[in-house]
């Protein structure tokens, strides 16, 4: 079985990622969440729908982190194939408010 984060908003991140649902990845942000790529602040919005959602994004969790909030994953999409990436999140309230991903 694939390692899965213990936190909830994380857990429900990924699920939404690996089954293209839009509507469930935006329930679990923040009104405002933020993300950066490699250490450079990206656009929410147009990144997500680049690299994930029209690219068919997918994550395989590889190892999680002892908090439930950061993982490493084969992070794969039509665009760029597969790539070793690692994820942390910050929660606040239960809802995702910001997340960093980079080559791992």
């Amino acid at each position: 079985m694939p390692a899965q984060p213990t936190d909830p908003a994380v857990a429900a991140f990924v699920d939404a990622v690996n089954a293209g649902d839009r509507e469930a990845f935006h329930a679990v942000l923040t009104e405002n969440a933020t993300m950066s790529d490699d250490g450079s602040e990206r656009d929410l919005e147009a990144w997500t729908d680049k690299e994930m959602f029209s690219s068919n994004g997918r994550m395989e969790i590889e190892e999680t982190g002892p908090d439930g909030r950061s993982f490493t994953a084969l992070y794969t999409n039509d665009t760029w194939g597969g790539m070793r990436t690692r994820w942390t999140f910050t929660v606040t309230d239960g809802k995702v408010s910001r997340f960093e991903t980079g080559q791992a």
